[in-house]
């Protein structure tokens, strides 16, 4: 049995759809950010970063697991699914996650924050971080032209970038005539799993569309930074 703790964001969400996605089963234990139980020493001795998510393997001597890409990586193995075993084929998933790690989730949430949660509005970095996530969905969008997905088979890549990707309308970003994108967020919202995962460990409702519940998440958000 595998302990997820974890909070509605879209690294939170990698590890609940990858759960999800690998039918494994799992305890769903909600980590209060805006209470900064991700900084008490019960989660530290978990995760040392103070970060959702992490998981406790309780099948293999409590191991525990922190950073996303990680943890996706460890269920996927365990499982024996959605990451290849040869050379190539396992390169090709880790670029693509890689490419998440140190490219959509980093300047997507540098956007969110100069966007949405930072008091002050900084145009120059608003308009740094939009532009090149917008750059990096052109990226997506043109390797989609001729792949149904970023590996050769499904994988824990477009499950990584699509929890990202999926919230860009949060960000600022537009993927206006990115078809090759929509296709594929909208293929992705159909695997099994994903509409299940992205409400671990609760719904976020209506967010990326009611501008009263945008105000509440972000004035939260904003107590996060001042950490």
């Amino acid at each position: 049995m595998i302990d997820l703790y974890t909070a509605p964001t879209p690294n939170g969400h990698k590890a609940s759809c990858t759960l999800e996605a690998l039918d494994i089963s799992y305890n769903v234990h909600t980590v209060n950010l805006i209470e900064g139980e991700q900084k008490q020493p019960e989660f530290l001795a978990i995760n040392p970063n103070g970060r959702i998510p992490a998981i406790v393997d309780r099948a293999n001597d409590d191991f525990a697991i922190f950073e996303s890409g990680a943890i996706m990586i460890y269920l996927a193995e365990q499982a024996g699914k959605l990451l290849p075993t040869d050379v190539k084929g396992r390169s090709k998933v880790m670029q693509w996650l890689m490419f998440q790690m140190g490219g959509t989730g980093p300047m997507m949430g540098q956007a969110n924050v100069f966007y949405r949660y930072f008091p002050e509005k900084i145009q120059p970095a608003i308009d740094r971080y939009q532009n090149e996530c917008r750059r990096l969905f052109e990226v997506l969008n043109n390797h989609l032209s001729d792949n149904e997905w970023l590996a050769d088979d499904y994988s824990i890549a477009d499950i990584a970038n699509w929890c990202w990707v999926r919230t860009y309308k949060w960000s600022g970003v537009s993927i206006d005539g990115l078809d090759h994108l929509n296709r594929w967020l909208n293929t992705m919202a159909e695997q099994p799993g994903m509409a299940k995962g992205i409400e671990v460990p609760f719904s976020l409702g209506n967010l990326l569309d009611d501008d009263e519940e945008q105000k509440d998440f972000t004035d939260n958000a904003q107590k996060l930074l001042q950490e």
